[in-house]
């Protein structure tokens, strides 16, 4: 089974593989299930084992329904694939993990549990076309009794991470990082802060000024004083966002940020990078930015006219970032000829919800993620929560909830009871999908689609 660039997938250990570089961590105590259409792969689910005391029939039927209505979002799909994985992630050497949760489920409870979820994906026509268990140290399939190939206690984890293809994904840039909400996954894909803050890790940028920026900051707060309303103003946030996410940092992200957006956000000038964490804390403007570069300008300034956030302000001149001016022909407040000719733009809870539009502009998310990421390091408090709730919410787009839950937690711990973090959270806590992860048109790609 190959993809479109020569990805081959030969084996069992070659789909296990390739699952730890699909969710960007290798998955512990979870449930992972795989579409598959024709021979190809196709969408990846990770969920958590359920815990003790709910492997009874009752919960293990309602748990692998759940399983299933996520998958089927997948029309193209015929078949699935299911890999049951056990205990935490080994070491770097293939040793034992160091801690345990809790005990790895008796086989017979992942038995039943296999069982359930076999009838469920059969029902809702995918039937499971092969299935793995995944231990501490071994793994092996969960159906195959022959001693030839099966023998107990099953074959070695390095099989998985030393296999052909996890070494093809390393060649291409791909990574293995420590699970979202870990110690260890400080900044993969970030929860990268200042030294010394909550567990986060130590991502200061060489050669940086925090202290600069964060002056910025605070001066560019005091200048907005009231105009968040301020047309004017608003725009001016707008033409500040576009000009930065439309440099080279805005490239899609396939792997590991690309040298060119760290050459931009290393060369950021203090007074810009104050500027734009200032902004973060006006929310109409926060959430402008987060429709401006999934969905486009017109979408950000229509859904704020929607909600009557705008007016004509004081008429005094819109405050910038130094050495930055409004374009010459720069209107604010009339969508003019040409825009009254198209379609109307999606609203923001169509954009926030992931249902408009069709796709979402995906290389100008990966330059907000970046940026966002980089302007997290200056320092703490509202504009750090801003932006580890909107980077929450670009991994939620992509469909990797486990990174978005924890960039909400983090968001929550920096600046309690911060709204957004409290609403995009609960909307993962329910499993709700983003509505652009629930279809295959529009889906994020971190690899090329037609791998299997």
């Amino acid at each position: 089974m190959t993809a479109p660039d020569h990805l081959t997938i030969s084996g069992p250990a070659d789909v296990l593989g390739f699952i730890p570089h699909s969710l960007g961590y290798w998955p512990a105590s979870s449930v992972v299930a795989m579409t598959m259409q024709g021979k190809r792969l196709g969408a990846t689910l990770r969920v958590d084992l359920p815990g003790p005391g709910r492997f009874d029939r009752a919960h293990l039927r309602a748990f692998a329904r759940s399983v299933a209505g996520y998958l089927v979002a997948d029309r193209d799909a015929d078949g699935s694939l299911v890999a049951l994985f056990t205990a935490p992630p080994p070491g770097d050497d293939g040793s034992e993990p160091d801690t345990v949760t809790h005990p790895a489920p008796s086989q017979q409870s992942l038995d039943r549990l296999l069982r359930e979820l076999e009838t469920a994906l059969a029902s809702a026509g995918l039937p499971v076309r092969d299935a793995w268990i995944v231990g501490e140290r071994y793994w092996r399939n969960a159906h195959c009794s022959d001693p030839g190939c099966c023998a107990p206690p099953g074959r070695p984890i390095a099989e998985i991470r030393d296999s052909v293809l996890s070494a093809e994904m390393v060649f291409r840039g791909s990574r293995v990082g420590a699970a979202p909400g870990t110690a260890a996954s400080a900044g993969a894909p970030g929860l990268s802060g200042p030294a010394g803050k909550g567990g986060y890790g130590n991502h200061g940028r060489p050669g940086r000024d925090p202290a600069g920026v964060l002056a910025a900051e605070r001066r560019f707060l005091d200048g907005f004083g009231t105009r968040w309303r301020d047309r004017r103003q608003f725009e001016a946030v707008l033409d500040v966002w576009e000009h930065v996410l439309d440099g080279p940092a805005a490239t899609p992200d396939r792997g590991p940020v690309p040298s060119t957006a760290a050459d931009q956000a290393a060369g950021m000038a203090n007074d810009l990078a104050g500027y734009l964490r200032a902004t973060l804390c006006v929310a109409a403007w926060r959430d402008a930015v987060l429709v401006l570069a999934a969905a486009g300008r017109r979408a950000a300034v229509a859904g704020a006219e929607d909600f009557g956030l705008l007016d004509d302000g004081p008429g005094a001149d819109p405050v910038l970032p130094e050495g930055m001016t409004r374009p010459g022909n720069a209107a604010a407040g009339s969508p003019g000829t040409v825009a009254r000719t198209l379609p109307p733009p999606p609203g923001y809870g169509e954009v926030l919800l992931g249902l408009e539009p069709v796709t979402p502009d995906w290389r100008r998310l990966a330059g907000l993620d970046h940026l966002l990421e980089l302007l997290s390091t200056f320092g703490a408090g509202e504009p750090r929560a801003a932006a580890l709730t909107a980077r929450g919410w670009i991994e939620w787009c992509r469909g990797r909830g486990s990174y978005a839950a924890a960039l909400y937690g983090a968001a929550a711990a920096e600046y309690p009871g911060y709204r957004l973090a409290e609403l995009l959270g609960e909307l993962a806590r329910r499993g709700t999908l983003c509505g652009w992860a629930a279809r295959k048109e529009s889906a994020w790609q971190k690899f090329d689609p037609d791998a299997a």
